[in-house]
């Protein structure tokens, strides 16, 4: 008697940008309810501890495609594109090309648009120029027979909306004896906050709730977390739809900027869950959900309040923080919980092992496949602490610092290597005891030795994916 080989499933990456964990319901919101995204982590597993190791928009989707850390994939800020012509750059979606997947790309790209950041390893793509608008977007098409380069065309309708249509045409017009990896990008919920018609009430007359550490003063912490440009009085007038009512207070008018900006915010979150619902219910009508990997993530956290801040860039963990949420039936425990450190550098192992191929050189000591803690079978030799590192120094916008750091399960350490406009400086966290991070304990006696293990793994981190530059003298 012979057995067929298994069936490689179909491989579904819905992410969206800048949606923060804490603004879904499976992992607690106090602020919003997302029934169709919960659907995903109730059929499935949500992952409390998927970490993103640059924390802003184009070095984490070049590190997702790659499965390779910023330093080695070349897209260190939001300055640098993904060159898809380096022979000696892995990219998960030539890779899976090769082993004979369906491969298409919807939504937002923003790895550049010169002809050696093109989508590359895609059957199909249509994507957004940069960030790209909310309504009626253009986009970025392949070429064709009436066009020898690629060409923007204009869509009439909702962001959201178009690249669900686009996704789901797609998936309706496949080849159906061979699996698919689609790649269905949201710009939402990114700045500025532009809702669509059907939820442009939604929220209005209530007041959302302020996070515990909406009066942050920063009092035992770095310069850089003094000087960031990522307040709610840095929101501007675009942000907020308007300047605020004159007479108000500063506090009342951080007050009102917030309410302006989450509401909207929480609103083209609902306009995702809304159009994830429509994705499920496509699988579910085509009888293909128990043979499709549907993973649902955003390209990194995002402070949405917390320590008086809206943005990402920095390593605490409201900014840090992936959500995930994936359903696979034929592997995944309906309703289960992971809290193992998983990187965004080990999604590309993750889709090459379900292919049933080999993560090539490049991305180990970078990215594994995480498929053994999705089946609840976690590796003996599992990591227990990441590294992370953000490059973008002083940008105008935001003025936040250069930085790296590890975090464990319970501690984190943080540098601030950069001199300018300030001093280096350390943070040493206990996420146990201080879970919001608002008070720094390096350079206290009774944290020495913990100090010194710390910046002992750090280093062993940083040789073990070949990032040794600006490196701290003991």
């Amino acid at each position: 008697m012979t057995t067929s080989a298994p069936r490689r499933p179909n491989i579904l990456f819905i992410m969206s940008d800048d949606h923060a964990a804490h603004a879904i319901s499976a992992y607690g919101s106090r602020i919003n309810q997302t029934p169709h995204l919960d659907r995903i982590g109730r059929e499935g597993m949500r992952l409390d501890a998927c970490l993103c190791t640059n924390s802003i928009c184009a070095p984490s989707r070049a590190s997702i495609l790659t499965g390779t850390y910023s330093h080695v994939n070349g897209v260190l800020t939001l300055r640098e594109g993904l060159d898809n012509t380096r022979p000696d750059l892995p990219n998960v979606a030539k890779l899976l090309q090769g082993a004979g997947y369906q491969t298409a790309m919807f939504g937002k790209w923003h790895l550049g648009h010169q002809p050696e950041n093109h989508p590359a390893g895609f059957d199909t793509w249509r994507v957004l120029p940069g960030q790209g608008k909310y309504h009626d977007p253009d986009f970025w098409e392949m070429a064709d027979a009436d066009h020898p380069e690629p060409y923007r065309k204009t869509y009439q309708g909702y962001a959201t909306d178009l690249i669900t249509d686009f996704s789901l045409d797609w998936l309706r017009r496949r080849e159906r004896s061979r699996p698919y990896f689609l790649m269905l990008h949201h710009k939402a919920p990114h700045r500025p906050w532009q809702p669509d018609e059907k939820h442009a009430q939604m929220y209005e007359g209530l007041e959302v709730p302020y996070p515990e550490t909406f009066d942050d003063d920063y009092a035992t912490r770095s310069h850089a977390a003094k000087i960031a440009h990522m307040r709610m009085e840095h929101l501007n007038d675009t942000d907020t739809k308007g300047p605020p009512p004159e007479g108000l207070s500063p506090q009342e008018v951080r007050k009102w900027k917030y309410q302006r900006y989450i509401r909207d915010y929480l609103k083209c979150i609902a306009s995702i869950d809304d159009n994830v619902g429509r994705v499920l219910d496509y699988l579910d009508e085509d009888g293909s959900a128990e043979d499709t990997v549907i993973i649902y993530t955003s390209d990194q956290g995002f402070f949405l309040g917390d320590h008086g801040w809206f943005d990402k860039r920095f390593f605490y963990e409201e900014s840090l923080i992936m959500p995930f949420l994936v359903r696979y039936p034929r592997e995944i425990k309906a309703g289960s919980e992971d809290e193992h450190i998983v990187l965004n550098t080990d999604f590309a192992p993750l889709f090459l092992e379900y292919a049933g191929e080999q993560a090539p050189a490049a991305m180990r000591g970078h990215g594994r496949s995480f498929r053994g803690v999705l089946r609840g079978k976690v590796p003996e030799d599992w990591r227990t602490s990441m590294y992370y590192r953000y490059f973008m120094h002083m940008d105008p916008a935001h003025n936040t610092t250069a930085h790296y750091g590890v975090r464990t399960d319970r501690y984190k350490l943080i540098y601030y290597y950069e001199p300018e406009p300030g001093p280096q400086e350390w943070e040493l966290f206990d996420l146990e005891a201080d879970p919001r991070e608002l008070n720094n304990v390096y350079g206290k006696p009774e944290f020495a030795d913990l100090t010194r293990e710390l910046k002992g793994e750090l280093r062993r981190l940083r040789h073990e994916v070949g990032d040794l530059t600006n490196d701290w003298e003991d």
